[in-house]
């Protein structure tokens, strides 16, 4: 790791500091508005506040947009907080693996692997080229990491172009 200036990744037009946690960093974010307010009605702010060590892939506002219309107000209501935490906890990975990590482990099995969320579940993570990686839900919905490797201090952030369903 290099200094906070040189570790500094600018995402939704903020720069997002390394000695921040992935929360403090996310809410400077513009287009993370729609998983902040998810987080905080999912009541994962402690969570994601935490030591950790902790690997988010952070789908964008257009991502949530992309769902069906309405889903995200539903799954804001209180009722559904339980489906909302299993939802946003699927784009958890224990654990720091920064894109470094990932292809590594992926070279060593075989291109592709299944990584387990703190949801409990399941996520496909394979190479798409030399140098993409993508995630598959189980219900075989795919996303793209748009930005890799956004340090945090209590883990690392890719940001992604899809909402993954367990």
């Amino acid at each position: 790791m290099g200094d906070e200036e040189t570790m500094t990744v600018e995402v939704g037009g903020a720069p997002m500091y390394p000695s921040k946690t992935i929360v403090e960093n996310a809410m400077n974010s513009d287009e993370h508005e729609t998983l902040v307010a998810a987080v905080k009605a999912a009541g994962l702010v402690d969570t994601l506040q935490s030591e950790g060590p902790f690997t988010v892939f952070a789908p964008t506002d257009a991502a949530f947009e992309a769902l069906p219309e309405g889903t995200v107000e539903s799954l804001l209501e209180p009722e559904a907080q339980g489906q909302l935490q299993t939802i946003l906890t699927y784009h958890v990975i224990p654990g720091s693996m920064d894109s470094e990590a990932i292809r590594e482990a992926l070279q060593a099995n075989g291109g592709s692997m299944e990584v387990e969320t703190v949801a409990g579940e399941s996520l496909t993570v394979s190479m798409n080229g030399a140098s993409n990686l993508v995630l598959e839900d189980a219900s075989g919905n795919t996303a793209r990491i748009l930005t890799y490797d956004v340090y945090q201090s209590n883990g690392v952030i890719h940001v992604i172009d899809t909402v993954l369903l367990p």
